[in-house]
Formats: C-alpha cells, sequence, structure tokens
C-alpha cells in the first residue's frame, strides 16, 4: 500500500480534481492522506486573533483535515473513507484517512503547529508500513532537497524530518505538476 498526501494548497490552485483522477488510476492499494486546506487556514487564522492555545487549535486542524476527507469522498464516491488506524486494510483501490483526534492522542502525536497533515501522512506511512510515501505540494519544489532542506524552506513542516527518517519505504516530495506527468515514482 502506498499513502499519497495531497496537500491542501492543491484545492486553491485548482488541481485537486484532477490529482484525484490520476490517483484513481493507480494500480494497487493506494490511502490518502488530506491536507486541511482552507479549513486549517480559517484556524490558524482564528487563532492569532483569539490566541486559544495549541492542543485546541491542532484538533480544529485535524478536523479540517476530516472536512477534506470529506470533500475528497464527495468528488470521488468511490473512494472509500478510512477513520481509524486500528481497522484493517482491507479496501480495495483508494481509500482516504479521515484522521481522527482520539487514535492520535493514544499515539501520542504531538498538538502542535510543527505537526501537520504532512507529518500524520509519514507517521502513518511508519505506522501502516507503506510502500511509499508521496507528498504532493502545489509548490516548486527542488527534486535534489533532502527532506531536511524542504522542512527548513517551509515546504513541509517542522516534525516532517523526525517521522520520515524513522521510515523504510522511499518518500518523495514532488509538486503537483510533476505528480500529473509521472509514473515513476507510483
Amino acid at each position: 500500500m502506498r499513502i499519497i498526501k495531497l496537500g491542501g494548497s492543491l484545492l486553491s490552485s485548482q488541481v485537486l480534481p484532477a490529482c484525484l483522477d490520476y490517483v484513481a488510476e493507480l494500480p494497487g492499494q493506494t490511502l490518502l492522506v488530506p491536507g486541511g486546506g482552507i479549513f486549517a487556514d480559517q484556524v490558524r487564522s482564528l487563532q492569532s486573533v483569539y490566541q486559544f492555545n495549541d492542543i485546541s487549535a491542532h484538533r480544529m486542524a485535524v478536523l479540517a483535515m476530516q472536512q477534506m476527507a470529506l470533500l475528497f469522498n464527495g468528488l470521488k464516491p468511490n473512494f472509500s473513507i478510512y477513520n481509524s488506524i486500528y481497522a484493517p486494510c482491507n479496501w480495495q483501490g483508494v481509500a482516504v484517512w479521515s484522521a481522527n483526534i482520539k487514535e492520535l492522542d493514544t499515539e501520542g502525536i504531538t498538538n502542535s503547529w510543527d505537526i501537520t497533515s504532512d507529518s500524520l501522512a509519514a507517521w502513518l506511512a511508519y505506522y501502516l508500513h507503506a510502500s511509499a510515501l508521496i507528498v504532493v505540494k502545489a509548490a516548486s519544489i527542488d527534486p535534489t532537497a533532502s527532506t531536511l532542506q524542504l522542512q527548513q524552506q517551509g515546504i513541509v513542516d517542522a516534525g516532517f524530518n523526525q517521522f520520515a527518517k524513522q521510515l523504510c519505504c522511499p518518500v518523495h516530495i514532488i509538486n503537483k505538476d510533476r505528480f500529473l506527468t509521472t509514473s515513476c515514482l507510483i
């Protein structure tokens, strides 16, 4: 099973439907991890105004990922929703992970903006023993940059490298255009 994280920025760049169509055609089993997109951006804005704590903000951001999972499912009703890491991965084709706050708390995931959907995708790839992790972003990405360099550039979150270095599978962080035009990563 491969894990593909589709960044919330793909919604703003209006390429999300094309990415979902591309994923639908992939052979084998795929688990999509949605970013929080505009829903998480609203959490960031509200936190800056009302100054509530990071625990609440992180949990609200996980709910933003759940909203994006429902959006993915609304656009592709044949994509299953996978909402418990403790359930067997027994779907065929594509499923969308709807992160569960209680499960993340049980697994000790830190409630911080340092841990966004990027890090959660890497953690999930480790937890589920994925065959590959592909993180798709709208931003321009130097294909020769390390995960640490991409973290330092703000392409992935501050916690990503910590999770990614534990993986025993290939990790690819790529731009949406490269994702849609290459099959060498799959």
